[in-house]
């Protein structure tokens, strides 16, 4: 019998905030991010953090540095794109992508939208840049947690990204179902290993 191999993953996790970046109080993105991550995923993950300022040029210098020197497959941003003038994650996202992925920010904002009427002004976006995807999430834990898994009225988004990632070249995701049950059509399934 054959022992189970997983792809390793390398994930940035950014956590944009100015208070929590100079210490005002504390970050919690970054722990909710790894909590929820590490709980979905069967692959071995290698997480590269960053707690950063709400400065535009700052984070899309940080979203650069993880996917072009950090080798980054898969990098998630927590905080920074609501309607306020310093949330400027959108737009630090979308000036380093190659392509857009809207149906991640547009699936957000259903899910949200479930438990608060103020999703609506939510600008989350998602891209690809190289062979990595971007995206943007919510700024509080519990949201991250419900954009990510879902509920039962709505699929999490990270139903899709294992299959996304595939398409873009990067690592083979695996996901505890329990969690999140990652969705690939059947031609894209691997076998299940013995």
């Amino acid at each position: 019998m054959s022992e189970v191999s997983f792809e390793p993953v390398r994930i940035g996790i950014v956590s944009i905030s100015d208070r929590a970046s100079t210490g005002v109080y504390e970050d919690k993105g970054l722990p909710a991010l790894k909590d929820w991550l590490g709980g979905a995923l069967l692959n071995p993950i290698t997480f590269v953090p960053r707690l950063i300022p709400d400065e535009q040029a700052g984070i899309s210098a940080t979203l650069v540095e993880l996917v072009d020197t950090e080798g980054c497959d898969l990098v998630l941003t927590t905080g920074g794109t609501g309607p306020a003038p310093r949330d400027v994650t959108p737009e630090a996202t979308l000036a380093v992508a190659d392509r857009v992925m809207p149906g991640f920010g547009e699936q957000m904002r259903q899910i949200s939208l479930h438990f608060v009427p103020t999703a609506i002004l939510s600008r989350q976006v998602a891209v690809i840049r190289g062979r990595s995807l971007i995206i943007n999430l919510p700024g509080q834990p519990k949201a991250i947690a419900e954009t990510l898994a879902g509920h039962e009225k709505a699929s999490g988004i990270f139903a899709a990204v294992p299959y996304c990632i595939d398409l873009i070249g990067g690592p083979y995701l695996e996901t505890r179902d329990e969690v999140c049950k990652a969705f690939r059509p059947k031609s894209a399934q691997r076998p299940a290993a013995a």
